[in-house]
């Protein structure tokens, strides 16, 4: 499988990322810094964003049922070299389904993940998985 993205910045502006249909602008300067994401928010974004798509694909093939998920995470950088060093998620799963395996639902996710896989690689990741009745 081949991925294909086109971005474009303007100086002392913003910048954005055109992927299919949508576009996503991320700040390039300090005075963007308050009201739009920053490469590094957008990097974490990718990794949440891998994981949540994760729930729903293992939804279909554990068989259970879910209202939503959300998921929170955190990131330690490091200055010299600049990089994610700590990487720590906690995601909720609301379902009131009781085949719901929350071990293997995690298991599954750490294991298949594309972005999850790539950054695990390079960074530590610690997570929880909780089942939140509704």
């Amino acid at each position: 499988m081949k991925y294909s993205i086109k971005a474009d910045s303007s100086s002392k502006n913003k910048a954005s990322i055109k992927v299919k249909q949508s576009e996503i602008a991320f700040g390039i300067t300090p005075e963007s810094a308050d009201s739009l994401p920053n490469p590094a928010e957008l990097f974490l974004g990718s990794f949440s964003a891998c994981i949540l798509k994760n729930v729903e694909r293992f939804s279909v093939m554990m068989k259970f049922e879910y209202s939503h998920a959300e998921i929170t995470v955190n990131a330690t950088r490091l200055e010299k070299p600049p990089r994610m060093d700590e990487i720590n998620y906690e995601l909720r799963v609301y379902s009131q389904d009781e085949s719901l395996n929350i071990d293997l639902l995690k298991r599954n996710i750490e294991k298949f993940g594309t972005i999850f896989n790539t950054v695990k690689l390079a960074c530590s990741i610690t997570g929880e998985v909780k089942k939140i009745a509704e």
